[in-house]
């Protein structure tokens, strides 16, 4: 399950339109018409505030679609086996075994990816799910995610504290607000209680 392109909201907004003889002209900005063909990508790790920022989305944004992102990092990629090599060291490792620890790794995302998934559904948007391989920073792959996705706006909790080894700490979402060419919609850590409900 790998992220791939998507309909710009352009095109989704040419295939929806009705005949221009009897529908009335669509807003040119801030239309609700307009806002439910965007999309959203939501940066999920299985932590306690990305749920929260699941349901935040669910409850401010509205999107024609949201795309759940979980970002995961190969074995050979963990802080362990990182710190291991920059000293200098290279142990012998089996290949056969880094190929099985790849593999429980993507399935881990995959099941946490699942989950974030049938959130958003719950939250009332239409959720499709992706996985995105670390190669290098998980910001840079959120970022990049988001490009190859073209979404509108992309959504993220910090402080990450459980899924995957935390992939979404504040120095994590502080980066992608720095880096990302797209809006950013950010849920911090302090926000414990539910979402108001506005009238």
């Amino acid at each position: 399950m790998d992220v791939g392109s998507s309909p710009s909201a352009a095109d989704s907004a040419s295939a929806d339109s009705g005949p221009a003889a009897t529908a009335p002209a669509a807003p040119e900005s801030g239309g609700r018409d307009q806002s439910a063909r965007q999309t959203l990508m939501i940066a999920y790790d299985g932590s306690d505030n990305a749920d929260r920022a699941i349901r935040y989305a669910g409850r401010f944004l509205r999107a024609e679609t949201a795309h759940v992102v979980t970002a995961w990092q190969p074995g050979e990629l963990s802080p362990t086996r990182l710190s291991t090599l920059s000293g200098g060291m290279q142990p012998f490792i089996d290949t056969r075994l880094e190929v099985g620890v790849d593999e429980a790794l993507e399935q881990e995302a995959e099941n946490i990816n699942h989950r974030g998934v049938d959130l958003a559904t719950e939250a009332g948007l239409s959720a499709k799910g992706s996985l995105v391989e670390v190669e290098s920073t998980v910001w840079g792959a959120l970022v990049a995610a988001a490009d190859a996705l073209s979404v509108d706006l992309l959504v993220t909790g910090t402080r990450g504290s459980s899924g995957l080894k935390a992939l979404l700490r504040s120095s994590v979402a502080e980066r992608v607000l720095k880096h990302c060419h797209r809006p950013v919609f950010i849920v911090p850590a302090q926000c414990e209680k539910q979402p108001p409900v506005t009238l």
